[in-house]
Order: C-alpha cells, then structure tokens, then sequence
C-alpha cells in the first residue's frame, strides 16, 4: 500500500525523523538551543489589522529574555506559577517560553472562561503573576483579586483602551519587558543561569483538563515528559523549516500547545497565527498551510462550506464536481485496501484535480497541505474519506491531556478511516481484557494531579498504566478504533448497548447540524438533542422564503423541522431498527464557548445538557 500512496501524495518529507534536530532536556533548554541555532529566520507571523508582522527566532529571544528578566525583577521564582489568560496570540508563546526560562511552571486559561472559573484556577495553581490580553480579560482578573491572596502582578498584552489606567497590581508587557532591560543590565547572565538550572524532573506546565463532569483537574507535565513527547511526534509525522503551519486552537489546551507551540519550536516550522476566532476561513486561505491541525469541528464546517458553494454553482460545475470526487474516492477506496492505483486511475485524477478538486481545496485553503490531521474527537470516516478523495491525506491521532497529546496516530502509509491508527513508537497503549478500555504507559504519560493525589492513583495504576476512560477495539494489524467513553455507553431498556458516538459523527456530517447528544439509557428507544449550524440553516431559510425574527424562531420553523427529520432519517438508514432515532428536539438558544453547556472546544457536554434539558427529554418519552 506504501507504494500507491507515495505515487499520489508527496510524502518525501514526512518520512518519520529518529535523530534529534534541537538538542535540550527541557523545553527552556530547546528555545534557547533553537535561537541560536536558527538566528534571522522568520518563525512567528501574526496578522493584526491586515498587517502580517514577523518574528525572527532572534527577535523572539530578545523579548522573551526581558519577560523573564521583568518577572525576575518581580521576584518570580523557580517553582512559581504564572498563567496565561487570552487568545492564541504571539504573546502568548513568549510569555509561556519566558516563565518556563526562570524554572517557573506555566498554566494557560481559556479567554472564555468566567471570572469564577479564573479564580478557581489562579487559586489551586497558586498563580503569582497573571498574564492576560486586554481590558475584557483584565476585568476577570480584577473582579477576583482580592480573594487571590499569592496574585502579585497583572501583566496586559494589549492596553488598547487602558491607557489610563493607574493601578499599582497592573502593568502593561512593554513595562514588564522595560523592568526586565534594566534588571538585566545589573544580572547580564540570570535568564541563562535560570534556564541552564532547569531539571528535566521540574513541573513545566499545567494544563486543566474542560471534564465534562465536576470541577476542572491540573494536568501536571514535566520538563522530560514535553520534551520526550515533541521528538516522538517526529517520528509519527515529521515536519522541518519548511513548513507552513497556522496557530489557532487554543494553547491552554494541549493540542496547539504541544503539537502547535512546541512542535513548531523544536522543528523550525513556522507558526502563522490568525487575526481572531471569526476570520479563521480567511486566514486559511492566506496562509495556505502545509501542515494543518483541528478538531473535527473545523473539518466538518469545511466540508459543508464547500456544500452550500456547490448548491450555489452552475449545473456544469456540478457535474464536475461529481465526477472529479467519484474519480478521488475510487482512489481513497484503492489506497484503503492497500491496494496499487493503476495508470489509467491516476491520469483520470490529474483531470479530476485539474477539473474542480484543485479549486475545492484552495476554497477551504489546503491547496499546500501535505497532510492534515485530526484529533481531540471523533470523526466521521466518510469525511476523512472525502478529504483523501481531494487528494490530501487526512491522519487521525488520538490522546489526550494526561498523554501530553497524541498516543496514537495513523501511518500516511496505511490510511483506515474509522481508525485511530497503532500506538506511537514512543509508548505503549493496549486494552484491559476486562473492560476494554484503553491503556496507555511512557515517558510521555503525566506527573498526576495537581492537589488530587487520589484522583492521580485513580488514573494511573501501580504497573504504570493510564486508565484512559476511553473503550475500544484492535484489529489484527495493531490498529485501535475508540468505540466510546466507558461512562456514555447508552444501555436500552431492552438491554442493548448503543455507543452514542457512532451516531452523533453521522449527524454531524449534516452542514446543517453542528452538534448533537443522542440520548437513550434505561429508555425505550433513541432520541436525539440537535444544535443546528446557525449559519447554514439560515441560508437555508432565506433561500426558501421561510419567515424567523430570530434564532428560537428558526428553529421552530416546520421547513427547518422538516430540514432536521430528513437528515436524521438518512442517519437512521445505516443504523439497525434498536439503533434508531425515533425523536428530537433542537436547542432552540444559540450556545457559545461562554455557556455551561458547552466545553472549550465546543463540544456539547452529555451529562449536563441531559440535568439540564431533562423536562424537553422527558416530553419526548
């Protein structure tokens, strides 16, 4: 199968890489390693105002250095905690590589989370200096100051707005670095020395896991296990200098963090950050990335993007838009089964490309892509499907935040949709025999809890094994399928097991439904919780004249009702008789990174929308 793949896809420069490019036992040891090393080469670009404006690793160094010498001069210490409240911004890596430079431990907080949630975290990670982007996140952090006793300092990114604030506890980061230059000129080699006394065993960062239940966990990472687990991601899917990577999922989360941040650092990719969270499919676009990581929340909006453009098109275009995705997905198929793509299949592809696949993937902005990955949960097969179709190899990984991120990951030389790939070189994961659920053991699995020694034995057990919590299956080849969440398999009152994810991937496939919670345990049959895609369905509306004031009123439009129905009987035709969904009901409130309900990465979280919408649950029974 190796064969047929890297006649169609250049995979030259993603063969795995076992030797190490930055040397450095801490990630404090590889930045200062890398900026030496790479100079005057461009490795951070970030849009602002329509401006690209780039940072040399040089540059980089030099602020990061005043950063760390200002929070020296503050009397931030090894062993303290900073975090980091805002965006993925530029400021962001430098203040997370600055506080990892004085032995510090670093701690991200998601923009959305509310003043509440920013004092439960400054306070069980004992935060002494808050870094956050601007006045909207300023007035979290003064709202509970005064119940953070250890809270020395707030630093501001952006003072756009804020220049006369007078305030001793605040300053903004040009003061924080102003401090850093003269403290420095007093300490010329502290940030070095600081640096260089790093351990590999110290505690590098934390990052607080969004679970869908109870209050959220700080997910302890060393030095070594970050450092380990970047050179691993190298010998799953290499990247180099070369490549164009766009930073944009949060980096309090351990996807963008390792896999973006610290992937890029260690490498040399160049890391493109976007204007904000609305201009994500401009940017794409723009920056035409070669390497593009996201979460299948992303792939799918693409994917109906380009959907509803279809819909919009001439009959012609259509037409050749049909027969160039049949000519890719009979490629897809062929390069499944490990099997060799003849000469004929691939000229009928070089048209096919020619023809509408090569415009399909500048639409979405993976013109450049040599591969893309997904992660952080589930996906469609049939949409990694229609990726590969395009002719862009579509990798699935999985982990999570106690493995320090991808645990798994499939080969570019032996695709399996449906498939989270075979266990990384760089640890072991198997099944519990009893359970089936999966197990993952390495350098690259977590120091433990923070504060929660119990929960920490918990999760990890005396032979080293991380209880994942996540349930699957292995094929003869070694490869894992995730099959569900041990705590969300529905069991009918008919004692049938159901697992709810195989139906919600198939829902969300719909351009038309972002999210959806099936729900069915000790009932007599399936109903579903729909969130609709405000944008396409009111499109949807308007090209059909159905009348809606607002977004409660769109969604109890009939047609939109309607709409909904038909999408769930083409879901419920691939599903046997006890697998489907008799009934639904759509959120009729437009839910945000803001709301309860959903957690940061937009997913809806099953336990509380069932307390919550228990009487709409009710009613459909």
């Amino acid at each position: 199968g190796g064969e047929a793949m890297s006649n169609l896809w250049d995979v030259s420069h993603i063969q795995p890489r076992q030797d190490i490019i930055v040397p450095g036992e801490t990630i404090s040891a590889v930045f200062w390693n890398a900026v030496a090393l790479r100079g005057d080469q461009i490795w951070m670009r970030q849009k602002k105002l329509g401006i690209w404006r780039s940072w040399t690793w040089q540059e980089t160094g030099v602020a990061v250095r005043e950063i760390a010498g200002g929070l020296m001069a503050l009397g931030f210490e090894r062993g303290h905690t900073a975090s980091i409240l805002a965006n993925t911004v530029v400021e962001w890596v430098l203040a997370d590589v600055a506080v990892l430079s004085c032995g510090g431990v670093s701690n991200g907080i998601y923009p959305t989370d509310a003043a509440s949630q920013v004092h439960y975290l400054c306070e069980d990670s004992a935060t002494r200096v808050l870094f956050v982007e601007d006045d909207e996140q300023l007035d979290k952090a003064l709202e509970v100051r005064e119940r953070l006793p250890l809270l020395q300092k707030v630093v501001v990114f952006d003072m756009k707005g804020l220049r006369d604030l007078d305030d001793p506890d605040v300053m903004s980061l040009d003061a924080l670095r102003a401090l850093g230059r003269n403290w420095l000129e007093k300490h010329p080699n502290a940030v070095q020395q600081s640096a260089a006394d790093c351990q590999p065993e110290d505690l590098a960062i934390l990052v607080y896991t969004s679970g869908t239940t109870g209050k959220p966990k700080g997910a302890m990472h060393s030095h070594r296990g970050l450092v380990y687990t970047t050179r691993g991601f190298n010998t799953l899917v290499a990247q180099d200098e070369r490549d164009e990577r766009m930073c944009f999922l949060p980096l309090c989360h351990i996807a963008e963090r390792m896999g973006g941040e610290y992937f890029a650092l260690y490498t040399g990719a160049k890391l493109n950050f976007v204007e904000n969270p609305e201009t994500i499919p401009e940017n794409v676009r723009e920056i035409a990335p070669t390497v593009f990581t996201a979460v299948p929340r992303v792939w799918e909006k693409f994917y109906s993007g380009v959907m509803i453009a279809l819909k919009e098109s001439s009959a012609l275009q259509r037409a050749a838009y049909a027969w160039s995705i049949g000519v890719g997905m009979r490629i897809a198929e062929k390069v499944m089964a490990g099997e060799t793509v003849g000469t004929g299949l691939k000229l009928r592809f070089t048209l096919a490309r020619w023809l509408a696949l090569n415009n399909t993937r500048k639409l979405i902005g993976i013109h450049r892509a040599r591969f893309c990955v997904t992660g952080a949960a589930p996906i469609s097969p049939e949409l990694v499907k229609w990726y590969m179709a395009l002719g862009v190899p579509m990798l699935e990984v999985w982990g999570m935040t106690e493995t320090c991120g991808a645990s798994t990951g499939v080969p570019a030389t032996r695709m399996k949709p449906g498939s989270i790939g075979p266990a990384a070189g760089f640890n072991e994961v198997r099944l519990d025999p009893a359970t089936g659920e999966i197990l993952v053991r390495g350098t690259n699995v977590f120091m433990g809890y923070l504060n929660l020694p119990e929960k920490t034995v918990e999760a990890i057990d005396a032979d080293g094994w991380l209880h994942t919590g996540d349930v699957g299956l292995m094929d003869e080849e070694g490869f894992f399928r995730i099959t569900d969440r041990m705590k969300d398999i529905i069991i009918t009152a008919g004692g049938k097991n159901i697992t709810p994810s195989e139906l919600e991937n198939e829902l969300k496939f719909s351009p038309y439904i972002t999210d959806a919670v099936v729900i069915g345990d000790k009932r007599a049959y399936l109903t579903v919780i729909v969130m609709i895609d405000q944008e396409n369905v009111e499109k949807f509306a308007q090209d059909a004249d159905i009348p809606f004031s607002n977004y409660a009123s769109l969604t109890r439009a009939p047609e939109v009702q309607e709409l909904i129905q038909n999408e769930i009987n083409r879901v419920n035709q691939k599903f046997a008789r006890v697998e489907q969904i008799k009934k639904f009901f759509l959120l009729d409130t437009q839910l945000t990174a803001e709301d309860e309900e959903l957690t940061p990465t937009m997913k809806l979280k099953r336990k509380l929308v069932e307390k919550k919408y228990a009487a709409q649950i009710d009613a459909m029974y």
